[in-house]
């Protein structure tokens, strides 16, 4: 487990954006004053979560500082029966609507290469897909929120969900919907880092923005024998080989083109001896793809196209595909809400197309049950960008105050028009 969480006092925290955009609407009660008061705090916090990560399903200590952190803010969050994740509701007007913003809070087995005071500290450990954004966005949200229900101008009740394990399967989010996360939520709203995107500027989309994600492994196994006569067992090596280049290939040819599937091995392993063939391989990896309903006949597909590969080869298939998410479909309305808060927080500028992502998000799990939508959250470093799930991937910092005002701009849009 991690060590005990700190808030870092070396380095220089970086510029921060506290004022408000050219053509934006300020926040109301002169929230943007005591957010800006807030935005060094809240770097911090985010350099913290950076520098001690933790792995999908062990967020413990992070989920223990989100709870003391809403505390101190006056609210009563609630952890998730395994203790790595929180819920929180901001309780404005009692008979108003329930609307529910969600940050997830994991992060991915890599190391951090990067030559900065908030490197992450667990080995093996990083916060590479900007997850300590969500994270720190989102307990910013809930400050200013709590400030607006104790002045009584909160229209209604806004859930704060802090979600574990979205990098992993089983997903994090189905956890939190099993826990009652969604009980009563007329929408539920979301901001995803995205390098590609300059700081200033959100990313939407009506539809689908990430694609379905599942996960493939193949095993093969044989007797094994010597590789001076493998006319007298099975090559698995040779199987191996057909498995990871004309599956991905022959399953394209069995979807639509426009249906965008990509079955892509990540991992492919066998034998240990030159000179033995091996009894035993493998393989895994991950399908993606594009629309909902060719993700439902993916698994049928990749059965058939793997055994028809596989069968002159002569060894036995055992194939594992598991279910992993669907695409992240944005409800036009929910999508007309973050078009409005977004120009409200940023100024018209601030709204840009976004292309649908190959990347999967769990986050869809949520859309099963209510509507709502993923929007894009630009944290463009200046120089060459670094992709997500890199371990050199960092954001520039000032994307944290203009998550804020986009996602506390969302919240009361969303509650006023549910009401």
């Amino acid at each position: 487990m991690t060590s005990a969480l700190t808030l870092p006092t070396s380095g220089q925290l970086a510029s921060s954006w506290p004022e408000t955009p050219p053509g934006s609407q300020p926040l109301p009660r002169e929230l943007d004053h005591l957010l800006a008061l807030r935005v060094p705090g809240l770097i911090a916090t985010r350099r913290h979560l950076h520098s001690h990560p933790e792995l999908s399903g062990n967020e413990f200590e992070t989920a223990a500082l989100i709870a003391r952190e809403l505390s101190l803010a006056g609210l009563n969050p609630r952890l998730l029966p395994k203790g790595n994740g929180v819920i929180c509701d901001v309780n404005g007007r009692p008979d108003g609507p329930v609307v529910a913003l969600r940050a997830d809070i994991d992060a991915l087995p890599l190391d951090d290469p990067k030559d900065v005071p908030y490197r992450s500290t667990v080995e093996g450990v990083c916060h590479a897909c900007g997850h300590d954004v969500h994270t720190t966005v989102l307990l910013g949200v809930g400050m200013l929120l709590a400030q607006l229900a104790d002045l009584g101008e909160l229209d209604g009740r806004v859930r704060l969900i802090f979600q574990p394990a979205e990098e992993i399967l089983p997903c994090g989010s189905l956890e939190v919907i099993e826990a009652g996360g969604l009980d009563d939520v007329v929408q539920i709203f979301a901001l995803h880092c995205d390098p590609n995107l300059p700081v200033g500027q959100v990313g939407l989309r009506v539809g689908p923005i990430t694609a379905a994600a599942d996960n493939v492994t193949v095993r093969l196994s044989g007797p094994g024998g010597h590789t001076a006569r493998p006319h007298l067992t099975v090559d698995m090596v040779d199987a191996l080989g057909r498995l990871i280049t004309e599956v991905p290939a022959l399953v394209s040819r069995r979807v639509p083109a426009n249906s965008g599937l990509l079955l892509v091995f990540g991992h492919a392993s066998a034998g240990t001896r030159y000179n033995v063939i091996p009894s035993e391989a493998s393989a895994s990896g991950t399908l993606r793809v594009m629309d909902r309903d060719t993700w439902e006949q993916a698994p049928k597909i990749v059965a058939q196209v793997v055994r028809d590969v596989i069968a002159p080869t002569g060894a036995t298939v055992d194939l594992e595909y598991l279910r992993g998410r669907p695409p992240v479909c944005n409800d036009a309305r929910a999508i007309q809400v973050l078009t409005a808060a977004t120009a409200a927080a940023l100024g018209p500028d601030g709204i840009a197309e976004t292309p649908q992502s190959m990347g999967g998000e769990d986050f869809s799990w949520y859309l099963e049950y209510v509507p709502g939508a993923l929007a894009r959250l630009g944290v463009g470093r200046s120089g060459p960008n670094v992709d997500l799930h890199r371990a050199s991937f960092d954001v520039d910092e000032r994307s944290i105050a203009v998550g804020v005002r986009v996602m506390v701009q969302t919240a009361l849009r969303a509650l006023a028009a549910a009401r």
